[in-house]
Formats: structure tokens, C-alpha cells, sequence
């Protein structure tokens, strides 16, 4: 056959055309979605280590304490899991960055409490000083269903979107109970605007989005936003 050609939305575009809207759309979906998958995994796992040198730093000096501060506050923007945390231990305490003490209580299994070293305080540091290299990306599967949303109904679309905008909801009343609980329990402690300065960010960017999501429904039902015509 002279030439390979490809039917998108009823037009022919030749391979090399092909190639580069296959590669254009990768860009987009990766930017949108997720990145690659080796090195996301690699970055997280390195700031991972220094999530739990910092858990250490505000008084959780035991694995569960550390699961129940994630569970808490960090959960919401740095995913852990309990299954993290042990391993994560054992290799803090190979390369001398903290150190363990076995506390033992009538009754009960030994505890292990866990310090910062000063070789851990110095690499937790120049962590905090060290520049972030690039913004996280987002995997966000409401995204991933829009963007190829032309092969269902708008009816289909439009009920994505407001189960979308419920979940947004649900999660602006949870931020804003861990504010109040900030507020209420460790309003006093330095640490405690850092908090609420990152609690501030997740309160405002799903702000956005649910403002987003009530845009996207108007103009999918031929509105407008913000002047602008429909789709």
C-alpha cells in the first residue's frame, strides 16, 4: 500500500502527521495525568525519607504516632503508606540518620521511639533549603475521563461533573474541620501557621476546581464564562 493513512474525525492525515499529534497528545496526557512512572516512583520514595525526618521533628517518634500524623494532615498532599514507614525506618537508620530506643512497658510489647541524629538534622535541613525542581503533577481521573468525553453523552459528562463537585465539597468540609481543629488544639505552637498555610493551599485550589467544574457544566449546556461563548 503507497502510504499508511489514519481516520481521525473523518479526516485523513498522513503517518508523520500521525506521529506527531500521538506525540503532542502524550505531552498533553502526561502533563495532565501523570509522568513517567520509574522516575515518579524514584522521587517519591527520596522525599518520602525526608517526610519522616520531619515527622520526627514534630513528636513522632513512633511508627503509629507517624501513621496517625499522616492520616491527619499530610495524606492530603503527600501520599504514604503505613507500609512505608518501617522500611523507610530501617533504612534512615542504616545510613546513621536517626536512632531508635526501645521503650518497655508492663504488659505490653517494647516500644521503639525514634530520634533525629545530627547527621539527620543536617540532611533534613539541606533538604528544606534545596529548591524545588519542578511542580507535582496531578493524576486526576475526572480529567482523564473529559478529555476523551466526545465518545459519550453530554448527560453522561455533565453527571461526572457533579459527582466530581460533590467529592470537591466533601473535601472542603474535611479541610475546613482540620482548621478548626488547628486552630482549637495547636493554635499556640510555632508550627502551627505552617499548617495552616498548607491546609490554606488545599482550601484554595479546590475552591478553584469547584468553581472549574461549575464553568465546565454552564458551558457544556451551551453557556458562558466569564463572556466567553460556549463550546
Amino acid at each position: 500500500m503507497g502510504g499508511l493513512f489514519i481516520i481521525i474525525k473523518n479526516q485523513k492525515i498522513n503517518k508523520k502527521s500521525f506521529l506527531y499529534v500521538k506525540k503532542s497528545c502524550k505531552i498533553y496526557l502526561n502533563d495532565m495525568y501523570q509522568k513517567d512512572i520509574g522516575c515518579e516512583e524514584v522521587e517519591k520514595k527520596i522525599h518520602t525519607k525526608y517526610a519522616i525526618l520531619g515527622l520526627l521533628t514534630i513528636g513522632c517518634q513512633t511508627g503509629y504516632s507517624m501513621k496517625k500524623m499522616m492520616d491527619e494532615s499530610l495524606n492530603h498532599f503527600w501520599k504514604i503508606s503505613y507500609g512505608q514507614i518501617y522500611p523507610t525506618l530501617k533504612n534512615l537508620l542504616d545510613e546513621e540518620l536517626i536512632m531508635v530506643q526501645e521503650q518497655s512497658e508492663p504488659g505490653k510489647p517494647d516500644k521503639k521511639e525514634y530520634q533525629l541524629t545530627s547527621l539527620g538534622w543536617q540532611a533534613l535541613q539541606n533538604w528544606m533549603e534545596t529548591p524545588i525542581q519542578e511542580i507535582g503533577v496531578e493524576k486526576n481521573e475526572l480529567l482523564l475521563k473529559l478529555f476523551f468525553s466526545h465518545h459519550q453523552s453530554n448527560k453522561t459528562t455533565l453527571n461526572q461533573l457533579d459527582h466530581y463537585q460533590k467529592k470537591l465539597q466533601e473535601r472542603l468540609d474535611t479541610y475546613h474541620a482540620i482548621e478548626e481543629m488547628i486552630r482549637r488544639t495547636y493554635g499556640e505552637l510555632e508550627d502551627a501557621k505552617f499548617w495552616l498555610l498548607t491546609l490554606d493551599y488545599g482550601i484554595r485550589t479546590t475552591q478553584a476546581a469547584s468553581e472549574w467544574t461549575h464553568d465546565a457544566k454552564n458551558l457544556l449546556q451551551g453557556g458562558k464564562r466569564n463572556g466567553k461563548s460556549s463550546l
